[in-house]
């Protein structure tokens, strides 16, 4: 009885002393947006002006990784930790890993050399999947954030926001995930509390995937902004079969019960069902070959020990986090106007910074 209390009584003294809060916040998402403005190699942070870091100083910044994956860690004067994840960069490797967009089962190895086994777990639900590209950039950066985040503990720093825009927003999503499950092994201290913004993030896994993130987010600790005018979030293509259901579901039983119609509408019924379903079939099988099958044989070029993993049967990408929508109204129009010659036009951090700055 005495433990029980106690440890009602330290959680009761953390919550109190806890800097970190729940919901939308217009002046940490602003605040976010100076950090990545720091990292000034990515398309959508080159030549921005935005103000520096009002009160955040940088502590870590990661070398990059084989597909030019990198992070920053920072501390606010109030000692909560960023981890700023950066985003597509302008080099081949970097673009390659968004375009390995075959999806990978939430839970399982990836054998990304003969040395080197990244064991993970982002969703309870085996019908959850990832974009594969982006977990290998997860699991490339993780190798820095996990000791980093041990060695705040120690410190004293309990606290953190995690961070991304664009590609950064992607591996944002499933860091998130992968951390709140190495807690739950006890990998991690359960104290530690994670606040995850995805600014302009493309669209990071399964319907499955999008459930458990959006679950274990849940009262307000995960985000995804959106300007609306923006393609990135819009991405990568999502195709639905009849297989990408739930388990119980009048699909399952189609051609048994169509059968049972008299004839000849059986035959009708029958043909008109296979012609609609049988197409979508073989676009995702196109989908897994181009997304998967060759893209894996030109990242390999950068990742020469990568094991190629066993795909998922599907590319129905969800958008997750609690959504934070950005409406352009003309007068944004008449500084970022459409136009066929930057497709970032919208996309890049100044544009969300003045929509953000709008947002009521």
């Amino acid at each position: 009885m005495k433990i029980i209390l106690l440890t009602a009584a330290y959680i009761i003294a953390y919550n109190c002393n806890a800097q970190l809060k729940p919901g939308f916040d217009k002046a940490e998402y602003l605040e976010l947006l100076k950090i990545c403005a720091e990292t000034v190699d990515t398309p959508a942070s080159k030549n921005v002006k935005l103000e520096k870091p009002a009160y955040h100083k940088m502590v870590y910044k990661s070398i990059p990784t084989e597909l030019d994956n990198k992070w920053d860690l920072w501390i606010s004067n109030d000692n909560i930790a960023v981890i700023s994840i950066r985003g597509t960069t302008l080099k081949t490797e970097s673009w390659l890993e968004n375009f390995f967009a075959a999806m990978v089962p939430a839970r399982g190895k990836l054998y990304l050399s003969a040395n080197d086994t990244f064991r993970y777990k982002l969703a309870e639900d085996k019908k959850a999947a990832v974009h594969i590209g982006w977990l290998i950039g997860m699991a490339s950066i993780a190798k820095t954030v996990i000791p980093r985040i041990d060695s705040c503990y120690k410190s004293g720093i309990k606290e953190y926001r995690i961070f991304g825009h664009s590609q950064g927003g992607a591996i944002a999503y499933l860091l998130r995930s992968y951390l709140y499950y190495q807690q739950q092994k006890g990998k991690l201290p359960m104290d530690i509390v994670f606040k995850t913004y995805c600014s302009a993030a493309p669209k990071p896994g399964n319907l499955y995937y999008a459930y458990d993130y959006e679950y274990i987010t849940r009262n307000g600790w995960g985000y995804t902004i959106v300007n609306t005018a923006d393609w990135v979030p819009e991405v990568p293509l999502s195709l639905q079969t009849v297989d990408d259901y739930n388990n119980v579901n009048p699909f399952n039983n189609a051609s048994a019960m169509l059968s049972k119609q008299p004839f000849p509408q059986n035959i009708v019924m029958k043909l008109v069902y296979n012609n609609l379903r049988k197409p979508s079939y073989k676009l995702r099988n196109r989908y897994k070959q181009y997304l998967g099958e060759h893209a894996y044989k030109m990242v390999v070029k950068h990742v020469p020990a990568f094991e190629k993993p066993d795909f998922y049967n599907s590319s129905n990408y969800m958008r997750a986090g609690s959504p934070i929508v950005l409406v352009p109204d003309a007068a944004y129009y008449k500084l970022y106007s459409d136009t066929s010659s930057n497709v970032f036009v919208h996309h890049l951090l100044e544009p969300y910074n003045h929509l953000m700055q709008q947002y009521e």
